[in-house]
Parts: structure tokens; sequence; C-alpha cells
């Protein structure tokens, strides 16, 4: 099923691990996703900017930053723009549970937003 949305930027992602260390053991902190489901010739999106804003760990082995684009963290699909920064698969957790967690639980503000480089993808 193809994804549209955003790949992090490769030279930013180690220094984003070490500014925001995963809690989990399996470290994700890939991309942000557009829309899921996307035809393969569906346009990617244009925005090449983009700033966390905010985090959530469900202490149950599930850590996500949440994402503002162009000033909004409203994803089209009703979610929340994010990244899964680290998860725990021991515990059969996995990326698409951020969306759960995150209109469950929450999230926590940063004290300021943290400026990012994204960059249009289809994976």
């Amino acid at each position: 099923m193809p994804v549209t949305g955003w790949k992090l930027d490769r030279n930013e992602r180690a220094q984003l691990l070490e500014r925001f260390p995963p809690i989990w053991p399996d470290v994700i902190a890939d991309h942000v996703t557009l829309k899921a489901g996307a035809s393969a010739n569906e346009p990617l999106p244009v925005q090449e900017a983009a700033e966390i804003v905010g985090s959530v760990d469900d202490g149950e082995g599930l850590q996500a930053l949440i994402v503002s684009i162009d000033g909004s963290t409203d994803r089209p699909d009703g979610s929340t723009y994010h990244v899964t920064w680290s998860l725990d698969r021991s515990r059969d957790r996995k990326a698409v549970q951020s969306n759960d967690v995150i209109a469950e639980r929450g999230w926590e503000p940063l004290p300021a937003p943290v400026p990012i480089h994204i960059e249009p993808a289809r994976f």
C-alpha cells in the first residue's frame, strides 16, 4: 500500500536522535505520513520544512514526536502529523499504533519548536 509523505533528512536524523533520545529499543525515526493508501501516481507533497512541536510516550512501548507542517499538526485524514520515534517490537508494538496513542493520550508540547527539513517521498 503506497504512502505519500516526507522522509526525514538523513543529515539531520543523527542530530535529532541525540536531541530526542529514543526511549524504546527499536528506533524508527524515519518519516511523516501524509496519506496511507495513496495511488502510485498521486502527486507528492511540496512542503520541505516542518517543526517538531511535541512528543508522546505511552509508557508501554511507543514513542512519537509531533510535527507541524505549514503551521498545523492536523493531517487531512483527521489524525496528527508525527514521526514514530521508537517502539518495542518485543511488546508487539507497531508504528501504525502511533495514531491511536496520540488520539487517546494527546501529546506534550516542547518548550520551543525545533525546525526540521523534510523530503517529499513515496514509500
